[in-house]
């Protein structure tokens, strides 16, 4: 790997000579603008406007325009003189744990390759140090004209650096979280982790750029006199309202793509819809109407039996009732024929005398 900056870390009093190499690659394909008509290459030349000439690459310098429109011509050796200790120098300024550098900071990454045999040591030495501290370290260097911030970190064998944007460069989020108040119910938040443990993890080396595969078979196609492949149907589904439903869709879809049985967990928390189908109410889980009609119709029976208890009852001391007033009226005849015949024997004495 060709190197794009030589110089060196500053660790303390310890200098370690590196070289600077690119750690990524585009894979992208890249087009030429041609002339529609017949296919031409469009190319953009420089002029230099005082000669009124094309000038090539070695011709070119850098120049910083002033207000007035004055160019100062700057070139490389003054860039490489700049009055700053970070001109050729990786200046490491604090070692902190990872979780510390925001993932919106990180900006291009490159690895630090020991630049000879005598940076063999100290470049083992730092990186066997972060190893040990489970730390990064944040450094300050100056690349293409400024001076930056990166953090070095060990990845297999090798330090690798991670240019990270200065903070006063990361937006805040203002305006982007909606604007309104919703609130997430826990049956959706099951559902959402079910999903979550249903797509589990991923090789990212198993993941590919389709679009460019699909890109380079349309140029293989035509520059063969082929018609391109045509692109496939997407997948049509239904309009999903209902975040229930989407969720629960989604889990079901996973756990088919995974060769794995369609049926859903059921969640703790989870509870049958309100609006439920004919199918639905076959379901082992529905037999509650059942057992609660039996049960309504067994307190009928007890009621029944209790009310017809109450009515013999009731009919008995009435019956009760009837009788002693019979008894009474019994009594009261008989005295009052005493009574009677009483009267009538004093009555006979008396005539009698």
């Amino acid at each position: 790997m060709r190197s794009i900056w030589n110089g060196a870390i500053s660790f303390g009093l310890v200098s370690i000579p590196i070289k600077l190499v690119n750690a990524t690659e585009s894979h992208s394909i890249s087009f030429r603008q041609v002339h529609a008509e017949d296919n031409g290459r469009i190319r953009y030349r420089k002029f230099c406007e005082l000669e009124d000439r094309e000038v090539t690459q070695s011709e070119i310098g850098k120049g910083y325009e002033d207000a007035d429109g004055t160019i100062i011509p700057i070139t490389d050796d003054d860039l490489s003189h700049l009055p700053i200790p970070t001109a050729r120098t990786i200046e490491i300024v604090a070692f902190v744990p990872a979780d510390r550098i925001d993932p919106l900071q990180m900006d291009a990454a490159y690895y630090l390759a020991a630049s000879g045999a005598p940076a063999a040591k100290p470049y083992t030495l730092l990186r066997e140090a972060l190893k040990r501290s489970h730390k990064v370290a944040i450094a300050k260097y100056a690349l293409r004209g400024r001076e930056r911030l990166g953090m070095l970190r060990v990845v297999g064998e090798a330090i690798a650096m991670h240019g990270l944007l200065w903070p006063d460069e990361v937006r805040a989020p203002e305006g982007v979280a909606p604007d309104v108040d919703v609130t997430v119910r826990d049956k959706e938040l099951d559902l959402a982790d079910a999903l979550m443990d249903t797509l589990g993890g991923v090789d990212l080396e198993d993941l590919h750029d389709e679009y460019r595969t699909a890109l380079e078979e349309v140029i293989a196609a035509k520059a063969a006199g082929e018609a391109p492949p045509e692109s496939p149907e997407p997948a049509r589904s239904g309009k999903v309202l209902d975040l229930m439903a989407a969720l629960e869709k989604s889990v079901r879809a996973a756990k088919e793509s995974r060769g794995e049985e369609a049926e859903i967990t059921p969640l703790p928390r989870r509870v049958a819809a309100k609006k439920s189908t004919a199918p639905a109410k076959k379901t082992p889980a529905k037999k509650a109407p059942a057992a609660k009609t039996s049960t309504a119709r067994k307190s009928t029976a007890r009621k029944s039996t209790a009310k017809k208890a109450a009515a013999k009852k009731a009919a008995a001391k009435t019956s009760s009732a009837k009788a002693s007033r019979a008894k009474a009226s019994t009594a009261s005849a008989a005295s009052a024929s005493k009574a009677s015949s009483g009267r009538k024997a004093v009555a006979g004495r008396k005539r009698s005398a």
